[in-house]
Parts: C-alpha cells; sequence; structure tokens
C-alpha cells in the first residue's frame, strides 16, 4: 500500500509546486518508485507547467465532478503520472472527495504525492485529509512563518499531525530566522532547507523537474536525500565526510529520525 504524501504552505510564492514536482521525479527517476502526482491547487493550478502538460484533456476537476475516473486523468511526464488541474475550471464541487478517489489507487503507487493549495481552506483540507504525511513548505521570513506557525498551532488542535517543514528560499541567514529557532516555534523538526538559487527559474522555464534540469544542483541533491528517507535508504556522504568525519547537519538528523517514524513498524 502506498504512502500518500501532502505538500502544503499556508502562503504563496514559497516553492511548495517546485518541492513536489522536484520530489516526485527524484523518487520515480532515482529511487525507482511508482509515483502519482495530484494538482489539488484547484483554484490556481500550476503543477501542469512544471511537468509540460500545458493543456490537459482530463483533469483533476473533471474527476472531482464526477466525469471520469481518476485512472482516466493520469497523463505520464518523466517518469511520473501526473494528474494536472483546469486553468479555466470555474465550478464549485465537492474537494473533500479526494480521500475516496485516492485510496482507490493507493496499492498501485509507491507514493501519491498531492500538491496542495496555499492558505488555511477547503482546498488544503482535501489534501490534509487524503496524507498519510504532510510536509509544510516555508521560507525563513517573518511574515510567513508567523502564518506558518498560526497553521502549525491549528493543525495541532485538531490532531492533524505534521511530519516536518521544508524550509526553502534562503537569502541571507544574517537577516532570517534560522533553523534551530524555527524549530523550536513551530515544534516541528527542519527536514530540508534550500537556499534561493535560480536553478528553479530555468528548470520552470524548460518545464523540467529541477532534479531532472540539474541533477548535480544543490537543491536536486538535498531533494535526493528527502527521498531516501522516505524511502527507508541510507544518504551517499561524500568521501571527504566520511575521512573527516564531519559533523551532520541538523536536517540531516531528523531525516535519520523522519526515517525511523516511517518505517519504525516495519521489518528490517
Amino acid at each position: 500500500m502506498g504512502k500518500v504524501i501532502g505538500i502544503v504552505a499556508i502562503k504563496g510564492g514559497v516553492g511548495k509546486t517546485t518541492i513536489a514536482a522536484s520530489l516526485a521525479a527524484d523518487l520515480a527517476n532515482n529511487c525507482n518508485k511508482k509515483i502519482l502526482l495530484i494538482d489539488a491547487n484547484y483554484s490556481a493550478p500550476n503543477l501542469g507547467l512544471h511537468m509540460d502538460i500545458l493543456l490537459p484533456e482530463k483533469t483533476i476537476h473533471d474527476v472531482l465532478e464526477g466525469k471520469i475516473k481518476l485512472k482516466n486523468a493520469i497523463n505520464n511526464r518523466y517518469g511520473v503520472d501526473v494528474i494536472a488541474g483546469s486553468y479555466i475550471y470555474n465550478k464549485i464541487f465537492n474537494y473533500l472527495k479526494l480521500k475516496d478517489k485516492i485510496n482507490k489507487l493507493k496499492d498501485k503507487y509507491d507514493f501519491i504525492i498531492v500538491d496542495s493549495s496555499p492558505g488555511l481552506n477547503e482546498e488544503i483540507l482535501s489534501t490534509i485529509l487524503s496524507s498519510d504525511n504532510l510536509f509544510v513548505v516555508t521560507t525563513p521570513d517573518y511574515p510567513t512563518l508567523s502564518c506558518t506557525m498560526k497553521a502549525a498551532k491549528l493543525a495541532k488542535q485538531r490532531g492533524i499531525k505534521l511530519s516536518g517543514i521544508i524550509l526553502n528560499k534562503i537569502k541571507d541567514p544574517k537577516y532570517e530566522i534560522d533553523i534551530k529557532e524555527i524549530e523550536e516555534n513551530l515544534s516541528l523538526p527542519v527536514v530540508a532547507s534550500f537556499k534561493d538559487d535560480k536553478v528553479h527559474i530555468r528548470a520552470l522555464f524548460n518545464r523540467v523537474p529541477v532534479t531532472l534540469y540539474n541533477r548535480r544542483a544543490k537543491f536536486s541533491q538535498e531533494i535526493h536525500n528527502l527521498s531516501l528517507a522516505l524511502c527507508n535508504q541510507k544518504e551517499n556522504k561524500s568521501i571527504w565526510k566520511k575521512i573527516f568525519s564531519v559533523n551532520m547537519k541538523r536536517e540531516e538528523v531528523n531525516r535519520q529520525i523522519l526515517k525511523e517514524n516511517l518505517y519504525k513498524n516495519t521489518l528490517k
């Protein structure tokens, strides 16, 4: 039975969709996993742009309206099964049907990755209810983190478990909140962090996930480390880290803990 991974954000523009697409492509191409990627940003879908699906004939909107089955809305791109959203859909439908639709396909995939709508609304609730594990994407600036903090507290009050924080677009640590303080305020581990890099802009221009556009980019390497944790595999340390016993980064320790939590009930 596959795991459903929800990628959520409380504020737009933090790189949520870039991370969802890149993680899906990495799991499929570098970890040999069967992946389904779903655009659950119903009001403003753009996952298709990241996966070179510009005008999908059948979309998640058609599925939730009951016109077609989920499996009939699939497009395959870059080794990933993708269900894109409609750019022109304006009807109102029941977003919360997503969980039932996904459950019918869980046994056919290793991971189903759901890219949510930003903000606290009914759209994001469909991702939250559908997911086995939720990761919140945020940037290290005060306005975004204050919104994320409110959402994390609300999730905790409602009994919704968050698996970790993905910290994106780090620009100047001297003027941003550091990882330790973020973890203390959100009571959540940072499982991956990315410096602000133009590689994602170039990848989007070419409509290719970052992890395939430039496999050597630090962004791609960090995504791959998260993929390895999700797959219960060890990270590939460089020869220099092994020789000089370089201390593990905070995120690396957190990924190890994440892996243990995900697979604690399975036989090693």
